[in-house]
């Protein structure tokens, strides 16, 4: 499954959003650089989705706050 994601770094709390059935937003404490706020990101997806952060991979948008996120199921 694929979910589209728009991430904010650097937010003052985290939180994830869902907008519709694929599509979230989420804001993480970590900031852009390097790869602090990818690893963050993966994280609380995978405590939203419950399920193990190898689960979860990063399809598109390593550089970009508009990700595409590969989830296995």
């Amino acid at each position: 499954m694929y979910i589209h994601v728009r991430v904010t770094a650097g937010a003052k709390k985290e939180t994830i959003e869902k907008k519709s059935t694929d599509s979230y937003r989420v804001s993480v404490r970590e900031k852009a650089e390097r790869n602090l706020a990818n690893g963050a990101v993966l994280k609380a997806l995978a405590l939203h989705f419950k399920m193990p952060l190898k689960k979860l991979r990063i399809v598109s948008g390593h550089h970009s706050p508009s990700k595409i996120i590969s989830i296995e199921e």
